[in-house]
């Protein structure tokens, strides 16, 4: 072993032990007779002190820069009084070196490796990896994800789940976001696709009998990319047999609620709010609600949609809504600040954003000449506001003024502060609508995925009504962000058949994509039921990151490219031809 203790785990009380070291020269110092190098390995960092007694050691000393690799056998003695490091945890005690070697010159670091990165261009940290990987901040990430991921399966484990590993290269059924596919060379024209989650192979494990199934699955999507998003992901998948909804809930929350002061000193707020969808749109404006704080949307229809205000009055008339929220102390607003709250408002549909500020020598906004002073008390007993604060109001179709006030909502959250860094705000959204009407094809599309079980009380409504149907889907959601999706899925062939048929698939396309799942189901499927955390946006939560390229070790661009080593790229042309493709330019 070229190493017998960690270089950051020393303490006082190893002084005058003799110790094997080995790591990378974060920093060199040369005091004129005594060179002190910090050497570091992943657990952190040791100081070095290599006089010239030890004439090869020095020598070889007196040679490195940083980020050589080298070896170090010295004993360990407590600093001299007055020198020891308190922000350092091996600042009491140095190692003084009787043998240095080295192991691998290095040259100049590409970009630094102190420090946090955050000065750096993130095409440069994605092209030099391996070095921005050096620094604490990521490798404190990475082992921040272990420590999850080591969590999630000793807690399934525990509990009765088998970890079973399914394909990377299935059948392509398009039913969501694009697939990546895989040509096949011994089958020309045919292809394979990479998984967008193991959803039909859990459940054909469900059919085989295995009852409480997980995998840390490997995912892959071809779709636009955001920060909280990559083409290939990870997340827990799991599924369990003769379950309902409320059976995964708490096992899924026990499971958070266990792991949060194992792997982090984050709050939570237990047991789960737990809400509809419904109520989640109409008192948040969002179905993955931050609930950090309050800012809830006031619904005024009643009280403005009869006003002499036309704007409000038509948007009553058409069938709109009319809502607001309460800024707190922001009355005093500027003309510009208004300005960007109207951008972000327009910027999710509104046509525009009425204001009122409640200030100390009365109300004040564009709309007020168009209110009554009843109306203007009313708006301010419903909203709560006090002098000072700022109302937001839109008026418009129900889905614009949703997005529109949740968009201010979180604007305010950041420009004020009102959300806790230190607090996961956990919550169950319940009862999904079963399906979305997609306008632009004037077909419905499932609201989740086709898998996902009907509320049977409403199975009647299928075909007659689709859009007043519910779905037994839930979600977890925390701090803005939907964590997990998951539902108790469809285990009967005829309701599954029904639910493909009003996705406007034909009973041919139905046995193509799906036969399998529906012969399946033909030998004894259980009522059986899952979700799915996602282990990337869970872990760029807790380590308090704005993207999740920050807790994974080789990710991808927002456009999809990896910059270390220039994929995608050219395949050269005796492998197209082995697997029968041909480039065609456009």
């Amino acid at each position: 072993m070229l190493k017998t203790h960690n270089c950051g785990d020393l303490r006082a009380e190893h002084a005058g032990h003799q110790v094997l070291l080995a790591g990378w020269v974060h920093k060199r110092r040369d005091h004129g007779g005594l060179i002190f190098v910090d050497l570091r390995d992943r657990s952190g960092l040791v100081q070095i002190t290599v006089s010239p007694e030890a004439a090869e050691a020095y020598q070889v000393a007196e040679a490195v820069r940083n980020e050589y690799v080298l070896a170090v056998r010295g004993m360990v003695r407590l600093r001299p009084e007055g020198l020891a490091n308190p922000n350092m945890p091996t600042g009491e005690i140095e190692v003084v070196a009787e043998s240095v070697k080295l192991l691998n010159a290095a040259k100049p670091p590409a970009i630094p490796v102190d420090g946090d990165g955050r000065s750096v261009s993130e095409d440069m940290r994605l092209k030099y990896r391996y070095l921005d990987l050096r620094r604490q901040r990521m490798q404190r990430n990475l082992m921040l994800r272990h420590n999850v991921v080591k969590f999630m399966r000793d807690y399934l484990s525990a509990r009765g789940f088998i970890e079973v590993e399914t394909p990377v290269m299935i059948k392509s059924t398009p039913e969501g976001a694009r697939d990546y596919v895989v040509p096949s060379r011994v089958h020309p024209g045919e292809f394979y696709a990479l998984p967008q989650s193991p959803q039909q192979l859990k459940q054909l494990l469900m059919v085989a009998g295995y009852e409480r199934y997980f995998q840390i699955a490997r995912c892959f999507r071809d779709e636009d990319l955001r920060g909280d998003r990559q083409p290939e992901f990870t997340q827990l998948d799991l599924e369990m047999s003769f379950v309902e909804r409320d059976d995964v809930l708490a096992l899924v929350e026990g499971l958070f609620t266990e792991m949060m002061p194992a792997v982090s000193n984050k709050r939570i707020l237990s047991p789960f709010p737990r809400m509809s969808y419904a109520e989640a749109i109409d008192r948040f404006g969002s179905d993955k609600p931050d609930l950090r704080f309050g800012l809830e949307l006031v619904d005024l229809t009643d009280l403005l949609g009869r006003s002499d205000f036309q704007v409000f009055r038509a948007a009553q008339e058409s069938g709109g809504k009319i809502k607001a929220i309460c800024a707190p102390a922001c009355a005093g607003y500027t003309r510009r600040e208004l300005d960007e709250l109207a951008v972000i408002a327009k910027g999710q549909g509104a046509k525009g954003l009425a204001t009122l500020a409640f200030a100390s020598d009365g109300v004040k906004g564009p709309a007020v000449k168009f209110l009554r002073d009843g109306e203007l008390n009313e708006i301010r007993r419903r909203v709560q506001a006090q002098e000072g604060d700022l109302v937001c109001i839109v008026a418009d179709l129900p889905s614009v003024v949703a997005k529109s006030l949740s968009s201010l909502r979180l604007a305010f959250r950041d420009q004020l502060n009102l959300a806790a860094s230190d607090l996961m705000a956990f919550g169950w959204v319940v009862d999904f609508p079963m399906f979305e009407w997609n306008e632009e094809e004037k077909r419905w599309d499932a609201a989740h995925h086709p898998f996902t079980m009907p509320k049977r009380e409403q199975l009647d409504r299928l075909e007659t009504d689709p859009a007043s149907v519910l779905s037994d889907a839930y979600d977890l959601v925390c701090n803005g962000y939907e964590l997990a999706s998951g539902s108790i899925r469809i285990h009967d062939r005829e309701i599954q058949r029904r639910i493909f048929r009003m996705l406007n698939y034909t009973d041919a396309e139905i046995q193509s994509r799906f036969g399998h799942m529906l012969d399946a189901f033909e030998y004894g499927a259980p009522p059986h039921g899952g979700m799915a955390p996602g282990i990337d946006r869970m872990v760029m939560l807790l380590a308090d990151e704005m993207s999740i390229r920050e807790v994974i070790a080789f990710p991808k661009t927002a456009s999809a490219t990896d910059l270390m080593t220039n994929a995608p790229s050219p395949i050269d042309a005796r492998q197209l031809e082995e697997l029968h493709l041909q480039i065609v330019e456009q």
